[in-house]
């Protein structure tokens, strides 16, 4: 999760209905033989798939997100190469995109300049006396990175319309505080692995073995200080608990070592503000402690970490190399990337949009954008027949729900508006780690713009070739971005149950993201308002917690448990937009005058709801490493594929009714264990 326009639109469909359906996005032929569909569907479904997509040494995990991305980079790698050669104007996006491009793919410069890029910026931290310390501060967070503090605007959580100033701590290099703090093996391994990269990487950048051995030394220090004051992943997930507003005198008095006036007019440009808004306390407040207790030296150490950690992708083949070598121990990749999917990745993260329009030019028919308006209304109605059907739901609790959903704006394919990219400064003669630079600051002085103004709800935080959706509680809105309107997920030849059972859950997901233990804490008007009676929301807690539990108890590896509380708001998502989706398609048959039981719907002998459940399945099939599983089970808020599948169908009796599941096989669940929300 990390966006909703009401318009009664008629329900469109996928053509029109043939005397006899095929299957397009699923393969019929590809379901095991040695699982059957009562014992493990998400195996009964994937086996083959799983057999015939081996992992491949350049992935950690494979799967149809994977294809899909494949696809997408292929299409927009043969919008981008080539663009230098039509001499483009300077500041146009084709020359921005062929700039940034192409200076990624120079590999020979980059192994010829080394560390050469970087070394002056390096000097300056390296040489900076105590009389310039707070200067060399403001001028990191400036231009390089947020040590031992972070700010920024943001819309206001209590009137999201518009924008506050939020602080937070520093990040980790290592992402989650369990690899600084836990002494199992595995954080161990990892604890070694970060410290060998720092090392490494602070020789590539010049320094003396003893040297960055120091290095490594206060950096380790001080990242498990910061970790030891960081929240838990659950703790992370408790919204209300971000909002702290305070005065500037209060925050002055509270972390009085970090110069917060210098801070917001020299690294941001703006005054001062009066009212500041404290996220994780007490990070913030370690943060604070750090940078007016440590000794020059030490910070030092850790900005120079930093520096060289932002700038090592982008350097030569030493540095991406060394990052490599550690991302084997993290994820279990045996292999780089090639090139050009890294040189092409940096690009779209920098100029998303300018290739977005190129590629919605090219692969994205204005009919698609048309069938998904009417599926979403369709999806809709369908969440709203379920929340005014909810036993443990309140009639007055059910009126505030209504409203929020029918509230949701919904944006699909592209923006409305495209971003204006001319005043980016990238030139071929420039490094590309200085290319890399330019660009990032364009962006954080357009972020930085929006201070003092209105907030923009046209704005997307996708770009249109993306393989994924989101749902925004602070602009009540659902996005699907272009590049997930592709088979699997949707094909205009396809079924509808095959469509239904794909696209139909994505976007019963998104909806129900916005009635999720997160999102059912935001308004029809995306604010942080509790709409709720006493009595429903102690309902709706209790239920939640029952899914934690189920999805706690799954072994996702030896002695490796899934944490069912921070992958709450997935699973509700999960389940919830499969039991929209059915509705859905089954409203949409009706309409259309399908018996979805008879013969004569079937699709290649196939009942159309066993067709949907397949899709649905189909859509999380992959192979992962055993190093993925434990990366992402630390730090994904989403379960692993096989469970979204299994758990989610064990709460919903009509997928037993579709394949025959009774009491006693494995994916039977009894209807007083079955946990159902929306």
């Amino acid at each position: 999760m990390k966006k909703i326009l009401l318009s009664l639109a008629l329900i469109a469909t996928v053509g029109t209905m043939a005397a006899e359906e095929h299957l397009k996005s699923l393969n019929g032929n590809g379901l095991s033989n040695s699982v059957k569909p009562n014992e493990d569907f998400y195996l009964y479904v994937n086996e083959t798939w799983m057999n015939d997509n081996p992992l491949t040494p350049e992935y950690s995990r494979y799967g149809q997100f994977n294809v899909l991305n494949d696809s997408s980079n292929n299409r927009v790698k043969r919008l981008v190469t080539g663009l230098g050669n039509t001499k483009p104007k300077k500041g146009s996006n084709a020359y921005l995109i062929s700039t940034l491009y192409e200076s990624g793919m120079d590999s020979i410069r980059r192994n010829k300049e080394g560390a050469i890029p970087i070394l002056n910026d390096l000097s300056k931290i390296e040489n900076a006396t105590p009389a310039e310390m707070e200067d060399l501060f403001l001028w990191l967070h400036k231009n390089y990175g947020s040590p031992f503090v972070n700010a920024g605007p943001q819309e206001d959580l209590l009137n999201s319309a518009v924008y506050a100033m939020y602080i937070d701590g520093p990040g980790l290099g290592l992402g989650d505080r369990d690899y600084y703090l836990k002494n199992d093996k595995r954080n161990k391994e990892v604890r070694e692995a970060y410290k060998k990269l720092i090392e490494k990487q602070m020789i590539n950048a010049g320094f003396t073995k003893k040297d960055a051995q120091r290095i490594v030394k206060n950096v380790m220090k001080i990242e498990t200080l910061i970790a030891d004051s960081t929240w838990t992943r659950e703790e992370s997930r408790n919204i209300p608990a971000m909002y702290n507003p305070r005065s500037l005198a209060e925050v002055k008095v509270m972390y009085p070592n970090i110069p917060w006036d210098r801070f917001f007019i020299e690294t941001m440009g703006i005054e001062t503000p009066d009212q500041l808004i404290a996220t994780t306390m007490n990070t913030i407040k370690q943060g604070d402690k750090l940078y007016g207790t440590l000794s020059d030296r030490e910070k030092k150490d850790y900005y120079l970490w930093n520096y060289v950690s932002s700038a090592a992708p982008y350097l030569s083949d030493d540095f991406s190399n060394a990052n490599f070598e550690f991302n084997k121990v993290m994820s279990g990749v045996q292999e780089q990337r090639p090139r050009w999917k890294k040189a092409l990745g940096v690009t779209e993260g920098a100029l998303g949009e300018a290739i977005g329009e190129l590629y919605v030019a090219e692969y994205f028919p204005e009919s698609s954008k048309i069938y998904m308006e009417g599926l979403v209304e369709n999806l809709r109605n369908a969440l709203g027949k379920h929340i005014m059907h909810l036993p443990w739901m309140s009639d007055d609790t059910k009126v505030e729900a209504m409203k929020k959903l029918n509230s949701i704006t919904v944006k699909i394919g592209y923006p409305d508006k495209w971003k204006d990219y001319s005043r980016m400064d990238l030139d071929p003669s420039y490094s590309y780690w200085q290319n890399v630079h330019n660009a990032r600051m364009w962006a954080q002085e357009e972020y930085l713009k929006k201070w003092g103004k209105p907030v923009d709800r046209t704005e997307w935080g996708m770009n249109p070739q993306t393989i994924n959706a989101y749902y925004n509680p602070l602009n009540n809105e659902i996005v699907f971005p272009a590049g997930i309107l592709q088979a699997p997920f949707y094909d205009p030849n396809a079924s509808d149950a095959e469509n239904y059972g794909g696209i139909g859950v994505v976007i019963g997901h998104e909806l129900t993201h916005g009635f999720d233990d997160q999102g059912s804490q935001f308004d029809a008007n995306g604010n942080m308002v509790n709409w709720w009676t006493p009595e429903d929301e102690k309902a709706f807690k209790d239920l939640t917690q029952g899914l934690v539990a189920q999805y706690s108890a799954i072994e996702v590896l030896p002695g490796l448990f899934a944490n069912g509380q921070y992958t709450l708001g997935e699973n509700i998502a999960d389940q919830g937009g499969l039991r929209i989706a059915r509705t859905a398609f089954l409203d949409a048959q009706k309409k259309k005058g399908v018996d979805v039981n008879s013969d004569a719907a079937k699709i290649d002998g196939l009942d159309p709801m066993q067709v949907f459940y397949m899709n649905f399945a189909n859509l999380w099939a992959n192979n992962i490493r055993d190093e993925e599983i434990r990366s992402l089970t630390v730090g994904d808020v989403h379960s692993l594929g096989k469970n979204r599948v299994n758990v989610s169908l064990k709460n919903i009796t009509p997928f037993f009714e579709a394949f025959g599941i009774s009491e006693g096989d494995p994916m039977y669940l009894p209807a007083d264990q079955q946990i159902i929300i929306w």
